[in-house]
C-alpha cells in the first residue's frame, strides 16, 4: 500500500491517476462495528482538507468521514446505499467512500505513510 496516505481522523486516500480514492481505514472501520448507513456527498461538491464529506452510521455511532485533501468529488460508491456492510466487508476495498479530483495533490504527502499510520494506532491503543 505504497500508494495510501493517512490522515490522524482515520480516513485513506489512494492515488489512482490524477484522483484519490477515498474511505475509513480498517481501525475505523472496527471501532464502528457494523455499518448500517452511508450517506455519500454530491458528486461536483467541492471540498476542503479536513471539511465533514460523508456520514457512516453503525449500530453504535454515526460519525462523520473528513475530506483527506482540498478537492472536487468526481465519483461516489453507490453501492455502499443499499449495502452499507461493504465497508466492513472491505473497509479499504470495495468498501471506498469517494473520489476526489484534489485540488492541490501536494496535501497528500503531508499525510501519514502506512508505518506511520500503524504507529499512531499503536500511541492511541496505549493512551
Amino acid at each position: 500500500m505504497a500508494n495510501v496516505h493517512f490522515t490522524k481522523d482515520h480516513e485513506w486516500a489512494r492515488l489512482d491517476g490524477d484522483v484519490a480514492v477515498c474511505g475509513i481505514t480498517e481501525y475505523a472501520q472496527k471501532a464502528l462495528g457494523d455499518v448500517v448507513y452511508v450517506e455519500l456527498p454530491p458528486v461536483g461538491k467541492k471540498v476542503k482538507q479536513g471539511e465533514p464529506t460523508a456520514v457512516v452510521e453503525s449500530a453504535k455511532a454515526a460519525s462523520e468521514v473528513y475530506a483527506p485533501v482540498d478537492g472536487e468529488v468526481v465519483a461516489v460508491n453507490d453501492v455502499l446505499s443499499s449495502d452499507p456492510g461493504k465497508v466492513n466487508a472491505a473497509a479499504m476495498g470495495d468498501g471506498w467512500f469517494f473520489k476526489l479530483k484534489p485540488s492541490n495533490p501536494a496535501q497528500l504527502s503531508g499525510l501519514m505513510d502506512e508505518s506511520v499510520y500503524q504507529n499512531h494506532i499503536k500511541e492511541l491503543l496505549a493512551g
